[in-house]
């Protein structure tokens, strides 16, 4: 019977948010509305960033590959959970959670990187201005990047891989709006202690490693910041970091508290609240936090509006 019931699910229903039919639509429309919102905002500072020539600077370069993974994210979960509210039977695959949870996880691990090659370039900028365009080659902006993307890979790939040795026997209802593994974890009829344990070390050790390497910046950063003699050296370089720092403590924040704090597996409802938050409310915010404190691309956008008019 064991090995019978081991083998019955292969598919699984998403539960989602709720099953009242006008809360279905004026959910599907808010989200809808984030997610038509968060596509444009990100690909168009992607196609902003590649357009003009002012904006190919380590800075931009980083922001641009981060506002891609925050498109990935918004794509890997948001149109299935769209089709979802007016599905009769909601039932997803187990290769398409996989399939969600590996884009999830390269965007979200990759993200950490480029947090973290932001914050040691703006380091960089204010701490040693002198020596910006030695320090910060493009060979090394390049070699970020591509260590950003290859860890996220592999990380996704490990996580994935893991996935393969459960076996789902107790349940094919997901109470998610999305297949995230947590959730999965719960409905394992085999023990997902290593799987538990293989995210915690993982993702554990990136968000250490990375928030370790931004705080050593920002160090850095107000310790020469509060050496200035100018009022106005000092607003300028703390309003080029302050989008940044925002940016980084709701990510980490989120992240921490979803995969990394005691007995995460064993939560419900408070899962989806936080999963919310950094799936669909971060990648929504991001290119407004970044554009919209930064005069250069505010004055880049300026233009363009202009030659279209």
């Amino acid at each position: 019977m064991i090995e019978e019931n081991h083998s019955l699910t292969n598919e699984f229903i998403l539960i989602g948010f709720t099953d009242h039919p006008e809360l279905k639509t004026i959910l599907f429309m808010v989200f809808l509305t984030i997610y038509l919102i968060t596509m444009v905002g990100n690909l168009g500072l992607v196609a902003l960033i590649y357009m003009e020539r002012c904006l190919h600077t380590p800075m931009y370069i980083f922001l641009g590959n981060l506002a891609l993974m925050d498109s990935c994210c918004s794509c890997a979960i948001t149109p299935k959970m769209l089709g979802n509210f007016f599905s009769k039977d909601r039932m997803i695959s187990l290769r398409e959670c996989m399939a969600q949870f590996y884009f999830l996880c390269l965007a979200e691990t990759t993200g950490f990187f480029l947090l973290a090659a932001m914050a040691y370039d703006r380091c960089v900028a204010i701490c040693r201005p002198l020596q910006y365009h030695t320090m910060m080659s493009k060979k090394l902006c390049l070699q970020m990047i591509t260590g950003a993307y290859i860890t996220g890979n592999m990380h996704a790939m490990i996580q994935v891989g893991f996935l393969f040795r459960l076996t789902f026997c107790r349940s094919h209802q997901i109470n998610h709006f999305f297949c995230d593994v947590l959730p999965l974890y719960r409905l394992s009829c085999v023990d997902p202690y290593i799987n538990e344990l293989m995210i915690f070390i993982f993702s554990g050790s990136f968000q250490i490693l990375t928030m370790t390497i931004v705080i050593i910046s920002y160090i850095f950063i107000l310790f020469t910041v509060f050496l200035m003699k100018s009022k106005e050296g000092r607003g300028k370089a703390l309003s080029t970091c302050a989008s940044h720092f925002l940016s980084v403590s709701i990510f980490y924040g989120s992240l921490f508290s979803m995969y990394i704090r005691p007995s995460s597996v064993k939560e419900g409802d408070k899962d989806i609240l936080i999963s919310v938050f950094y799936t669909l409310v971060i990648p929504l915010l991001n290119p407004f936090i970044y554009s919209l404190r930064n005069k250069v691309v505010i004055n880049v956008m300026k233009k363009i509006i202009k030659k279209i008019s």
